[in-house]
């Protein structure tokens, strides 16, 4: 028994029935044994249509000048569609029969400096998310 690793970007993941597709993807590995976590992007589009809104919204008190956006909120609002595509996933495979839980960054967790809008990656004890998947739950997280 294998522990793998998928990722799924946003053209893999740009619809319900790309998700299911995924989903039969990871049901494959799980079938023949593996132990398996998937890291799935946005849907295809949904950044962008994210980091407008961000732009948009912080126009709203510069007039028509380009304003800054407050780099903090801007992760916090571009994260919001890796989570969405993360609990379509979870919850297409445990309607397959596939034991699935979606994982945050915060859950895992993924410490990171404060560098907002470039943050580095230093450490991942992700000692739950570990035990999660050697229980047989496919885990599945943003990224």
């Amino acid at each position: 028994m294998a522990k793998i690793v998928m990722k799924f970007g946003g053209t893999s993941v740009a619809d319900i029935a790309r998700i299911r597709n995924v989903a039969k993807l990871v049901k494959r590995e799980v079938d023949r044994g593996h132990q398996v976590a998937v890291v799935v992007s946005a849907m295809a589009g949904e950044t962008n249509k994210l980091v407008a809104w961000t732009n948009d919204a912080a126009k709203a008190g510069a007039g028509e000048g380009r304003a800054l956006v407050d780099q903090r909120e801007y992760d916090v609002v571009v994260a919001a569609g890796e989570q969405v595509t993360c609990g379509l996933l979870a919850i297409t495979l445990n309607a397959m029969g596939i034991k699935a839980r979606s994982w945050l960054g915060w859950q895992v967790p993924i410490n990171t400096n404060a560098t907002h809008g470039s943050a580095r990656i230093e450490g991942v004890p992700a000692d739950e998310m570990r035990k999660a998947i050697e229980g047989g739950e496919v885990a599945v997280v943003a990224g």
